[in-house]
């Protein structure tokens, strides 16, 4: 069963889980979207209650951390994406986070062809590993990180105050986060300017993207859920341009393009 979202934080409502819980129920898989944390402390609690595991999609959650810990740390699984786009990225590829051991032997076992020795398997598995050259490319960023993240934080800063007066919002942040800055969604107050914007934008040869759009419940694959929230906000999305090099004069450029579409 899907979940709407909370309209400001972007993540999952935890006020709506447990109505979508079933008999079927075996865990809760939640999104720290745009690698803001969820509300982890009453997904716990929902999950102790109904006896449930905990997997989060932290894909975009490199980085970040929420109550001076990494947000990988929470939750029986957390999974993140190392994918080119990322903030910290190895060419292609991720990683998934269990403090469980048991978990872990068997997540070892599924991404190496099932093995538990040479000759013996201990159930069906898949190749999963990173090469060395991925591996390679990961310890090379890895020593960029922080100066990746302070210029993505000032470069974030510098958006928000030339778009502030606007007629846009922006995500809301989890209190005691220490955020990552891996993304700069902004939300229009509709779709029709949206579309206004991105195609000033793109005349400009600037190309934000309209990240989680269409939302999830509008697959034509998914049948039988709904998420107004969701579907309302993704249609009102807009992913700025956001990357280490990008400069201040390209922040002001961008955001002097956005005002003239607004404004004219």
């Amino acid at each position: 069963m899907m979940v709407d979202i909370c309209s400001k934080t972007l993540n999952i409502d935890p006020t709506k889980i447990e109505q979508a819980i079933t008999e079927k129920t075996t865990a809760i898989l939640a999104t720290h979207v745009f690698g803001n944390p969820c509300d982890v402390e009453a997904i716990d609690t929902i999950a102790k209650k109904h006896d449930l595991r905990v997997i989060y999609d932290a894909a975009h959650a490199f980085g970040t951390l929420y109550k001076g810990r990494s947000l990988l740390a929470y939750g029986d699984i957390a999974t993140c994406s190392f994918h080119a786009t990322k903030l910290f990225h190895t060419i292609e590829g991720g990683a998934v986070v269990t403090s469980d051991a048991e978990i872990l032997k068997r997540m070892a076992m599924m991404r190496n062809f099932g093995h538990t020795s040479l000759t013996e398997f201990g159930g069906v598995g898949i190749n999963g590993k990173n090469s060395e050259v991925h591996a390679a490319m990961g310890l090379c960023n890895l020593k960029h990180i922080q100066r990746i993240l302070d210029v993505r934080r000032r470069l974030c800063e510098r958006y928000t105050s030339h778009l502030e007066d606007l007629p846009v919002t922006f995500q809301e942040i989890a209190p005691d986060t220490q955020y990552n800055y891996a993304y700069f969604p902004v939300i229009f107050e509709s779709e029709t300017l949206l579309l206004k914007v991105l195609e000033q934008l793109n005349l400009n040869n600037v190309y934000p993207r309209r990240y989680f759009y269409p939302s999830l419940s509008e697959l034509p694959y998914v049948n039988g859920q709904s998420a107004p929230i969701a579907e309302q906000i993704s249609r009102r999305v807009l992913c700025l341009p956001l990357y280490h090099t990008l400069s201040d004069e390209e922040v002001d450029m961008i955001c002097r393009f956005i005002k003239r579409a607004i404004k004219y």
